[in-house]
């Protein structure tokens, strides 16, 4: 849907779509955690087995943190800011939940919102990612929250009802890096004129983050307060050091072991245990704990116990020492002590969490910038509190909802991404509308007029570039002059070790042609496992296989070569055959977004009689995998059964038509 007639129905829409997305991740973690054994969900890197628990205190808001480790830890997918269950084998429904807060290389740290069970202490236990569900939370309170008054003004433009607005600067712009190029620099401009909302649109290399970063400082110096977001911590934390670099006063907020080590300093986890009244609020908590433990001594007044008696009831009976309702007086002296004690220790947390919101207040007022994640957001840490103006980076790679979120935190909104590459990944097939994403949707509504698009690229050799930028961005982009005739040639290879080397890997080679494609028609065949949805082509590895290993043998770096694959079973076989090489990166396409390698390998894996490509014919795909490489792209690839699709059979002849086709015998 591109226009909503009112907010009623833009919030059933989506409100529905997160409640399916939601149910489909759920879904998919339930049945797997009832059909596999923990051993293969283990392997699968969704579960670690086999761990011991141990109380390793209280993190911020008082939640019990206890650390599970082992001493040979499995490669595991469970990550920060994840909910996991904790069992003593096998999950079952009512086992305590927890979300990820530290992730180490032989342990992870589980915060518990309510104090464990005694067991989640021993031995033999076993971890299972379940879900994030904070997020789903999050978004649909924005949606909640959008509704006010207060945005009525943002939401006519998001809405797709009320164009937005832009008021011409009265002063020219003193930018504070000298580097920017005309289009970047058009870009922070009219991202100053704009009122309501701003598209940055950063193809890739184009330096988006970058001049968000200006545009970022350029209102700060008009005396903004600003909150930058982004849908992954990898992208906050590039916001966060650049605009540190700048010497701005910028604060990161989110747990600290999603932080890059070297950006800690800057984080609001950092910054508070220098405020005195964090301080305070440590000690506080020091005394609840000690007050818990003697509460353990007494007994509860659970009603097994209390037997109907009210708190006042139990408390006034243990002072007149009378028994009642069969409960012996010494149980209920012993009740009343434990709710005396539990009254001390709520007035006691009541006054940390004060003292901590009063340290953490003091931090965010100073701050010129404050950085998160889009859901963190959402968090109580920035609960009340407003933002003149909110940017969000990557906004191509989160859902609408998501991007309300920071949103809900401001007035103005300036976004950059680029929607010709990936979009978000949707579990549920009834949700795909998601992947129609906030800053596409009002590019269809409103036009060009509210978008900038940055022009020069300062990655891709100008030959890598040329096909990319005629069928996804209309031409318009040009290579930076430091990068337009880059190739291998530029570093010192030993090219005698071609010599040796068959035809087809000597011509693919060649230091000096930036793109080669490898046409392996009629000789590699697709497969698929047992099992399976996914594709492999055991040919086309064994082709990947001989171009990095003669890549490395006449002297380039494994961390310049990235190799590329859409379909993770090949991405499985790639890894098996080359997957001890150090510094070698080996991804399916989701993952490379964002990176970028002197050369780029890719394989296509599809080759069959039908013409069927798959997922390939969603050409952001390709768009993303063809413009990582810097100096040299290699494609691996059947060219009848690609050439079934009118984008790459215009790739495959174009390659041609630059000479670097090769025909694999």
């Amino acid at each position: 849907m591109m226009k909503f007639r009112n907010y009623e129905e833009y919030s059933r829409h989506f409100s529905k779509l997160i409640q399916l997305e939601r149910e489909e991740e759920m879904k998919q973690h339930r049945e797997e955690i009832e059909k596999l054994s923990g051993e293969k969900r283990e392997k699968l890197g969704r579960a670690v087995l086999h761990l011991n628990g141990k109380d390793v205190g209280r993190g911020l808001g008082g939640s019990y943190l206890v650390k599970f480790g082992r001493k040979s830890f499995p490669e595991t997918e469970i990550s920060i800011g994840d909910l996991v269950i904790v069992s003593r084998g096998k999950p079952k429904k009512d086992d305590p939940q927890g979300t990820v807060v530290e992730k180490g290389k032989n342990f992870l740290i589980v915060a518990f919102d309510k104090k464990p069970p005694r067991w989640v202490y021993g031995r033999e236990l076993r971890l299972d990612l379940y879900a994030n569900d904070i997020t789903f939370q999050r978004m649909l309170e924005a949606l909640k929250v959008f509704k006010r008054e207060e945005f009525s003004k943002i939401r006519g433009v998001i809405l797709g009802g009320k164009s937005p607005s832009f008021r011409p600067l009265r002063s020219k712009i003193e930018f504070l890096n000298k580097d920017l190029n005309p289009s970047q620099k058009m870009a922070v401009k009219r991202s100053l004129e704009a009122q309501e909302l701003f598209l940055i649109h950063g193809p890739p290399g184009t330096g988006k983050t970058t001049t968000l970063v200006e545009s970022i400082i350029q209102h700060v110096r008009k005396g903004y307060k600003v909150l930058a977001a982004a849908d992954s911590n990898v992208a906050v934390d590039n916001l966060v050091e650049k605009l540190a670099g700048y010497g701005i006063k910028v604060v990161r907020i989110g747990n600290p072991a999603r932080v890059s080590k070297s950006l800690l300093e800057h984080t609001l986890d950092y910054l508070v245990q220098y405020e005195e009244s964090f301080k305070k609020s440590e000690e506080i908590w020091e005394k609840i704990d000690k007050l818990r433990e003697e509460q353990r001594k007494y007994t509860k007044p659970t009603p097994q116990w209390r037997r109907g008696l009210s708190d006042e009831q139990i408390k006034s009976l243990a002072r007149s020492g009378r028994s009642s309702r069969g409960v012996p007086l010494r149980r209920l002296q012993e009740m009343a002590r434990w709710l005396e004690l539990q009254e001390r220790i709520n007035a006691l947390v009541k006054k940390a969490r004060a003292l901590e919101m009063n340290a953490v207040s003091k931090i965010l007022d100073s701050a010129q910038v404050v950085c998160s994640t889009n859901s963190t957001a959402g968090s109580e840490i920035l609960f009340g509190r407003k933002f003149d103006v909110v940017f969000i980076d990557e906004a191509t790679q989160a859902v609408e909802p998501s991007c309300l979120i920071p949103i809900t935190k401001g007035k103005k909104i300036v976004m950059a991404g680029d929607h010709k590459q990936l979009p978000p990944t949707i579990l549920s097939e009834k949700a795909k509308p998601l992947e129609y994403t906030l800053f596409e949707r009002l590019l269809d509504v409103y036009g060009e007029n509210i978008k900038e698009l940055l022009r020069v690229q300062y990655r891709m050799n100008e030959k890598i570039m040329e096909f990319p930028n005629k069928e996804f961005y209309g031409g318009l982009l040009m290579a930076h002059p430091s990068v337009a005739r880059h190739t291998l040639e530029d570093f010192n290879l030993k090219l005698s070790g071609l010599e040796d080397a068959d035809e087809w890997l000597k011509k693919s080679l060649t230091p000096a042609q930036p793109v080669s494609f490898i046409d392996t028609f009629g000789k590699c065949r697709e497969r698929k496992r047992r099992g399976s949805t996914s594709w492999e082509n055991p040919g086309e590895a064994r082709i990947v296989e001989e171009i990095v290993r003669k890549l490395l043998e006449i002297g380039l770096k494994a961390e310049h070569i990235g190799v590329i694959t859409p379909y993770d079973d090949q991405v499985d076989v790639l890894r098996r055959k080359l997957g001890k090489i150090d510094g070698l990166e080996i991804k399916s396409v989701d993952g490379y977004q964002g990176r970028e390698k002197e050369v780029i390998v890719i394989s296509f894996v599809r080759s069959n009689d039908r013409g069927e490509i798959g997922f390939l014919k969603d050409l952001r795909r390709l768009n993303v995998a063809i413009t990582r490489a810097k100096r040299k792209l290699i494609m691996v690839g059947d060219s009848k059964t690609l050439s079934n699709n009118g984008v790459y059979r215009r790739l495959i002849e174009h390659v041609k038509d630059m000479g670097g086709y090769v025909d694999f015998s």
